[in-house]
């Protein structure tokens, strides 16, 4: 019966401080004096913020109109003289995060025959052609086009662009 009569008591002293401390927060000293609080002492754990590890920040938020943007993986890509060159299926970046060139199925007829190609990302023109919404032009003719060697992956990448656009890619360690 002691050992429960202590637990009681225990327990009462630890609550009574804890509303004493949580009073005390809530009211401003009377003097300067009380504003001193001795140094060992914590402050209720009630009083504590607690925030999850995982809390973050909430996202920015752009909005683009329908008319601004749009996606280019699947979309046909025409020469100047309107030759049908293909359909984007890749899109290459640099360690940056930079956009650096586009893969282009190319030639063949319905997916047999084709190949990879990749042009340099300055050699695309976004914009709308007579008659149709958007369209990507490439720089290129279809000769210069089916000369270019295949792109395959974790080989290096050949990159084909218009007369003096293509930049070389600085090593990045």
């Amino acid at each position: 019966m002691r050992a429960i009569g202590r637990l009681v008591l225990g327990v009462a002293i630890v609550a009574g401080l804890t509303v004493a401390g949580s009073r005390a927060a809530e009211e401003p000293p009377a003097s300067p004096s009380e504003a001193k609080a001795p140094a060992n002492v914590q402050p209720p754990a009630s009083t504590v913020p607690v925030t999850p590890k995982d809390a973050a920040p909430p996202p920015s938020v752009t909005i683009i109109g329908a008319s601004e943007a749009h996606g280019v993986l699947g979309r046909d890509v025409r020469s100047a003289a309107g030759e049908d060159m293909g359909r984007i299926v890749d899109v290459i970046v640099d360690r940056t995060g930079h956009v650096r060139a586009a893969a282009i199925d190319f030639g063949g007829f319905l997916g047999v025959g084709s190949r990879k190609i990749v042009v340099d990302w300055n050699a695309l023109r976004f914009g709308k052609i007579a008659n149709k919404k958007d369209s990507i032009t490439l720089e290129l003719t279809k000769a210069q086009v089916a000369a270019a060697p295949e792109y395959k992956e974790d080989t290096p990448i050949v990159v084909l662009g218009a007369s003096g656009s293509l930049q070389p890619l600085q090593a990045i360690q």
